[in-house]
């Protein structure tokens, strides 16, 4: 699954490019719009991002978990080294601290990352900013063609100007695509 990332100027805009995805056969769980009206969104019915589109709470407790494992590991290598509590300790003992250790660096990492703004939307920190609403499309590769084709045809105003492989993926890069300028010249934004 692909996630497209379209950059729509208006509400309005944003409430008729969600019902034509409707009518290519989207429905609102693949449609995903973040902005900071979320007022807006809610009145014209367009289906908000979520805590895990916006807040970095995966890939920073991926990065938690990684760091309580290695905690743990070199925590039971040092009980196992000066034995404090003497040499018959049983082996899955030290298996259950390792894994309390990555349990309790994970739990850490997310709560960091509830306070975190997702590192996949920092390119478009100044688009939301702005007032300009950051459209998150999932699509399957037999539909991404349909998308394309009729946001090319009947929403112009909105921009393609990135897609990722898959948005959950937290260590996925987000690749941004080329898109016209003011003067139709194609432009790369830099992230």
């Amino acid at each position: 699954m692909k996630c497209l990332y379209f950059i729509a100027p208006t509400l309005k805009s944003t409430h008729d490019i969600s019902e034509d995805l409707h009518a290519v056969g989207i429905s609102d769980f693949y449609i995903h719009v973040i902005s900071k009206d979320e007022r807006g969104l809610r009145q014209q019915h367009v289906h908000s991002s979520n805590y895990l589109e916006t807040l970095d709470i995966i890939r920073i407790g991926f990065i938690g978990a990684f760091l309580g494992f290695v905690a743990g590991l070199v925590g039971v290598e040092l009980l196992r080294y000066f034995e404090p509590f003497g040499p018959g300790v049983p082996g899955f003992v030290y298996l259950i601290l390792t894994g309390v250790a990555t349990v309790f660096g994970a739990w850490e990492g997310g709560l960091v990352g509830v306070g975190s703004e997702n590192k996949k939307l920092d390119r478009f920190r100044d688009d939301i900013s702005a007032g300009r609403y950051v459209i998150l499309i999932y699509v399957r590769k037999q539909k991404e063609e349909a998308v394309c084709s009729m946001m090319t045809s009947r929403h112009t105003a909105a921009d393609l100007v990135a897609s990722d492989r898959f948005f959950m993926n937290p260590f996925s890069r987000v690749v941004r695509s080329k898109r016209a300028g003011p003067d139709g010249n194609n432009v790369v934004r830099e992230g």
